[in-house]
């Protein structure tokens, strides 16, 4: 899923079923900030406040360092093509596993609702944090989208066939019948420029939430080539996915009823799951969220938490914010603001590492074997040695 989905419409069906504004947007951004919470490293200052340093010192060990921090993956950024951005970032979030299947890449297969991320779920609504269930609820709705696919270089990533009817270009296409014949030039390379990554093979067309395609997959359990054909209808994920979303806003709302707005009011839900599945760009597709969350009275035109930045929580938690100190994987000599411990920012890096220990713990529970440094797993390669 794309920000159409993960921060807007999430926004919408947080709101209408009664979660107040601010809160809705924390849930929704805490949401769409995966995709976008790239920085995996950040060095500090000497002279930054003493009781700051003291505090991240108390919270994870370290006060001269951010480690681990980032969320998101690139499939054409060399630097991902490594296990620990596979493991941590990839898998834990995007494609998280299903646990079906006899080998290690079967069992590490992406499937809706899958155990791992059901288990997440139940604990990030027992907690009644904002912050925390956006994060899980990322990883929730790409379990919908992203299924049959794996967060690791695997064969199980490998395709055949891949065809649509009824695609539309996102974005704005000034060489036309040029830029198609390169995709398809592509496509008909793949075994040689595109990694079998996630669902790199298959493009974006997993987040085109009205898309109708299908493609060939190897069935068998030994990678001998018994391909089998499956066709998806993205409407269909993406309308399941958030008809599910809603009962899990309802649960926290209902055990955490300080949240509640009881002025919100009650959605047009067939027009709601109009929008969700338009055809139209991505952007277009944003533009008539707005409108949806105006007409219904969810926002107001000018309302603040109408829009996504994805610099924002940066912005509020680091001093001397300059947008090309932050582009790469590593910022270095950063100055915290005062209230850094209480920042947004910091409670999403809170979550986030909440979330990854949980996810590893999960997988363990549910006979899924994953070297990773969250959870300590030397005694049971032991044992199977």
């Amino acid at each position: 899923m794309k920000k159409d989905a993960h921060f807007y419409a999430l926004l919408a069906m947080a709101r209408s079923v009664g979660i107040e504004k601010e809160t809705a947007h924390k849930i929704a951004y805490a949401s769409q900030f995966v995709d976008d919470a790239k920085i995996n490293k950040i060095t500090l200052a000497d002279d930054n406040p003493g009781a700051i340093l003291s505090g991240l010192k108390k919270d994870f060990g370290d006060s001269e360092k951010i480690i681990n921090a980032a969320t998101c993956h690139d499939y054409f950024i060399v630097n991902t093509f490594n296990y620990g951005a596979m493991i941590n970032n990839t898998t834990a979030f995007h494609f998280v596993p299903g646990c079906d299947g006899e080998s290690f890449v079967k069992k590490m297969r992406c499937k809706k609702e899958s155990p791992i991320i059901m288990d997440i779920l139940k604990a990030a609504l027992k907690e009644g944090d904002p912050i925390k269930l956006g994060i899980t609820l990322h990883a929730y709705a790409d379990t919908f989208s992203h299924q049959g696919f794996s967060g690791i270089l695997s064969k199980v990533n490998d395709v055949e066939e891949l065809a649509t009817s009824n695609k539309i270009e996102e974005d704005f296409d000034p060489w036309g019948f040029a830029n198609k014949l390169f995709d398809q030039l592509k496509y008909n390379t793949k075994d040689k420029y595109l990694p079998a990554y996630g669902h790199g093979q298959v493009f974006t067309y997993p987040d085109m939430p009205y898309l109708d395609w299908k493609y060939c997959f190897d069935s068998s359990n030994d990678f001998s080539e018994e391909y089998k054909t499956t066709r998806i209808s993205n409407k269909e994920r993406f309308t399941g996915a958030f008809k599910e979303i809603k009962k899990h806003l309802q649960i926290f709302l209902n055990t955490n009823p300080q949240y509640r707005d009881d002025s919100a009011a009650e959605v047009n839900e067939n027009k709601f799951f109009r929008t969700l599945v338009l055809k139209e760009k991505e952007n277009d597709r944003i533009k008539s969220w707005k409108e949806f969350m105006i007409d219904e009275e969810l926002f107001e035109e000018n309302d603040k938490f109408l829009n996504y930045d994805e610099n924002l929580w940066l912005e509020e938690a680091f001093q001397y914010f300059i947008l090309e100190d932050f582009n790469g994987r590593i910022v270095k000599e950063v100055y915290l603001e005062e209230d850094f411990l209480d920042s947004n920012w910091y409670k999403y890096y809170q979550g986030s590492q909440w979330y990854k220990k949980l996810f590893f713990e999960f997988a363990l529970d549910n006979d899924l074997v994953i070297p990773n440094e969250y959870v300590d797993i030397t005694e049971i390669i032991r044992e199977e040695r």
